[in-house]
């Protein structure tokens, strides 16, 4: 075979190759998921984040005929999950469930050994929904504006309780308190429960929670709510005004969560989670179940969601800067 036939044959032999090579990929693609896949919730087991991840995985296995289970894995205040999902492999078959406390992470902890922005790619927000500032029903406060004078008038005397140094109510609270121009003075727990029974025993005056853990306290009887502070009232809560509708306009912290996937993972295999996770979040069931939460659907492109966490990630640096927050 002389050069100029040897030549024709490479190239003759080559595209046959990558004709072949397109419906294969294309079918594998189209397969996914064709294994058991991983929902790495990093918080312990309980509580609205594990509930919303839970919930999620048995629809879509339902729907995509393939296991979805949930694994807990809790430390470093959701930072080890998210490591350990960071160095998963890019293929789809490890996801995590994010927090808005993963982007006060960056600012909160000097080395921590991943990047949202660059480590983990986005797939969409799941869910959304305010907290509650709450006070010790013994006050005589009924209101924000009745907390904005009291503390105005005995600075540093108000103690307000919360799940922990960096926690999501830690410094949603102190950005309320720099809005309003008061100034309280931190107790920090381990946790929401322990942090809600200090105020209810009168050693602190003033806490935040999260709408599902929080309700209960609220309709005993034990806490009473002042505030939420999402943008609009939440349906399980209609009587209770927003932060913004009691004095401070434009005060908006919606608690939220989402879902990610390591960096690199198939635009293709993103698209598919994302299209069929609007599919279950839009469902009338999915959002009864949120509604009773206090929480309502939140779904989002990729783009969008990167959007919310890149913003999320410079409000609360400056958060942190000003109220001097430190990680534990």
């Amino acid at each position: 075979m002389n050069t100029s036939a040897r030549r024709a044959f490479v190239i003759a032999f080559l595209g046959l190759l990558a004709a072949s090579a397109t419906p294969t990929t294309a079918v594998a693609q189209a397969a996914y998921p064709s294994k058991t896949v991983k929902i790495v919730v990093p918080y312990p087991p309980g509580g609205t984040n594990d509930s919303v991840a839970r919930v999620l995985a048995q629809r879509l296995a339902d729907r995509l005929g393939q296991p979805f289970i949930v694994e807990n894995k809790a430390g470093a205040s959701g930072n080890l999950g998210a490591e350990f999902v960071a160095r998963a492999p890019a293929d789809g078959y490890t996801l995590i469930l994010v927090t808005m406390g993963h982007t006060i992470h960056p600012s909160l902890y000097r080395n921590l050994r991943y990047d949202i922005r660059t480590d983990l790619a986005p797939i969409t927000s799941l869910t959304t929904g305010p907290a509650l500032l709450m006070v010790n029903p013994n006050m005589g406060v009924n209101s924000l504006k009745d907390l904005i004078a009291l503390a105005k008038s005995k600075p540093g005397a108000l103690n307000f309780s919360s799940a922990g140094n960096g926690s999501s109510t830690h410094l949603a609270t102190e950005y309320l308190s720099e809005r309003a121009g008061i100034k309280m003075t931190h107790i920090p727990f381990n946790g929401s429960a322990p942090a809600m029974m200090d105020v209810i025993a009168g050693n602190s005056q003033v806490v935040m929670d999260m709408m599902f853990s929080a309700t209960p306290q609220v309709k005993g009887g034990k806490l009473k709510a002042i505030a939420q502070t999402g943008a609009k009232r939440s349906p399980a809560m209609l009587d209770v005004p927003t932060v913004a509708e009691a004095g401070l306009p434009g005060f908006d912290v919606s608690v939220w969560n989402g879902l990610m996937a390591p960096a690199g993972t198939p635009k293709e295999v993103i698209a598919k989670l994302n299209a069929e996770i609007k599919r279950e979040l839009d469902s009338p069931e999915f959002k009864e179940r949120l509604a009773a939460q206090g929480y309502e659907p939140a779904w989002s492109t990729p783009e969008q969601f990167d959007k919310l966490i890149a913003s999320d990630i410079e409000r609360w640096a400056k958060v942190v800067k000003t109220s001097g927050a430190k990680a534990e």
